[in-house]
């Protein structure tokens, strides 16, 4: 049955954007229904990324609509992106915490900027956080202090404290090791099942897609030309398709 159009939160429709002349998305649509997790598959530099900066409004393409909760975000201005934005946690490839913040201030920055609660109530959400991560006890470590898979976690916790529908994962796993990036891989699943986050997750790695993927999307050449569960498309003999999926038995 086909979803209602009130189910899409992210509707991105013949999305163009160039650098230096050079196309990097050529017409890119990517529909995603609420509470579902997409991921999109694709060789390093070809435009994941691109699309995701593109979703909250850090770029803006050159033709195309992309509406977020049914509100085109193309053509906006500051204060009405910084509006949408609410609504999206945005989780970076190496976390990018503030290196001069402890764990707890990291996590307490997005509260003070995006929202009115309280002192009492941001105090009690950063541990709720950091519990519910596995983290409790280093809320008043440093990021130097912390290994990859720790910053990872913090990262997580951090992007999903404002309650937000959406959360977009730029490479969450890069530079983990396979059990660790596993466990982060989880991690996500659990997140989005407590809170009915809907997701798109950029990655390479074929372990995080297996896990987290409701649907993935292959970038290639600007468009996506494949799209299917992970069962799917493993079944498929396109040489492309098979190029992500030689190394897994």
């Amino acid at each position: 049955m086909e979803s209602d159009a009130r189910d899409i939160l992210i509707d991105v429709r013949d999305v163009w954007k160039s650098f230096n002349g050079q196309a990097v998305l050529r017409g890119v649509s990517l529909q995603v229904r609420a509470g579902a997790s997409e991921v999109i598959l694709g060789r390093s530099g070809i435009g994941k990324s691109v699309l995701l900066k593109s979703i909250v409004g850090l770029l803006v393409p050159e033709a195309g609509s992309i509406r977020v909760k049914g509100e085109e975000v193309v053509g906006l201005g500051p204060r009405q992106l910084n509006r949408i934005r609410r609504n999206i946690g945005y989780v970076f490839q190496y976390a990018a915490l503030y290196d001069s913040m402890t764990v707890r201030e990291n996590l307490e920055f997005p509260l003070r900027k995006l929202t009115d609660l309280p002192e009492d109530e941001i105090a009690r959400r950063v541990e709720e956080q950091l519990r519910l991560v596995d983290l409790a006890e280093a809320i008043d470590r440093m990021p130097s202090e912390l290994s990859g898979g720790m910053r990872k976690r913090v990262g997580l916790a951090r992007a999903i404290i404002t309650r937000p529908a959406i959360v977009l994962y730029d490479e969450p796993t890069a530079g983990l090791d396979p059990m660790t990036a596993h466990d982060i891989s989880d991690l996500m699943v659990d997140l989005a099942r407590r809170f009915g986050i809907t997701s798109i997750t950029v990655t390479h790695d074929l372990q995080c897609a297996h896990i987290v993927a409701d649907r993935i999307s292959i970038l290639e050449g600007g468009v996506f030309t494949h799209q299917g569960t992970y069962e799917e498309l493993r079944k498929l003999e396109d040489p492309l398709v098979r190029a992500f999926f030689q190394a897994v038995t």
